[in-house]
């Protein structure tokens, strides 16, 4: 598979001696039309990768508050074909990459190949599943390679080293590193050997390394982008959504992160 906008993207941070921003935001909370905005807002502050919840009714690896946001987002009437939609909308005025975090039942009811097609269609880059392990994967990791989408599994501080190597030979685009056993919005907790557990997922894949899970401050988020590739901030930009003081904690997200 040809080089991706993921892939691109963190190789010109790399030459440059930079590291991602990757803000998660979940589509369709409070609208559509408000998500957009917020795109082409995260796409302004310098957002390199935008990871783009899919509403569930049943968000297992979500806190409280990415949980709350699909709960509104399902409310509204918000499905996958919608956030396809929304990303085919904003791709003209949207250069950074976007992934959709979604749960595996969306696109079960979709269609594997079908969901990967519409998705890379529409301007999507790649794909979190976090509760489709990547040995059970391989259908939709097929699907994904043929067309050019990256497929990014999740790495657990508690994670095997034969894990490790599943997920790393699974992965493409990027790794994500989970920093906490837990669930996202949970407190940051680096272990004393997070920057070593970091530097083996890039041994062992290949691929530059994100962090996320727990990351809530610009403090937090420095402390993070000095042992990994890319910070993920999620909870804390979520329920900061509907508050006048959204753009100067991206920024200095931001800031914190070069």
């Amino acid at each position: 598979m040809a080089m991706t906008r993921i892939g691109k993207r963190f190789s010109s941070l790399a030459k440059k001696g930079g590291k991602a921003f990757i803000p998660y935001i979940m589509a369709g909370d409070p609208s559509i039309e408000r998500t957009l905005e917020l795109i082409l807002l995260l796409e302004r502050v310098g957002a390199d990768v935008i990871e783009l919840g899919v509403p569930f009714s049943d968000p297992l690896a979500d806190g409280p508050v990415i949980q709350q946001a699909a709960e509104r987002a399902v409310r509204a009437g918000v499905a996958l074909r919608d956030v396809i939609g929304l990303v085919a909308d904003v791709r003209s005025q949207c250069s950074a990459a976007i992934v959709l975090m979604t749960y595996y039942n969306p696109i079960f009811k979709y269609g594997e190949e079908k969901f990967v097609l519409d998705a890379v269609n529409a301007g999507v880059d790649g794909v979190i599943v976090p509760d489709l392990p990547p040995d059970e994967a391989g259908p939709l990791r097929g699907h994904a390679k043929r067309i050019g989408l990256d497929t990014i599994f999740l790495f657990a501080p508690t994670s095997t080293e034969e894990r490790r190597k599943v997920v790393a030979r699974s992965s493409t685009g990027f790794s994500y590193y989970v920093s906490i056993a837990g669930i996202t919005g949970a407190e940051l907790k680096l272990q004393g050997n997070a920057r070593e557990h970091i530097n083996h997922v890039k041994e062992l894949s290949g691929r530059p390394v994100a962090v996320g899970f727990g990351v809530s401050t610009p403090q937090e988020a420095a402390e993070v982008a000095a042992m990994a590739d890319g910070v993920i901030v999620g909870s804390a930009i979520v329920k900061r959504t509907g508050e006048s003081g959204l753009e100067d904690f991206l920024r200095s997200l931001r800031e914190a992160i070069k």
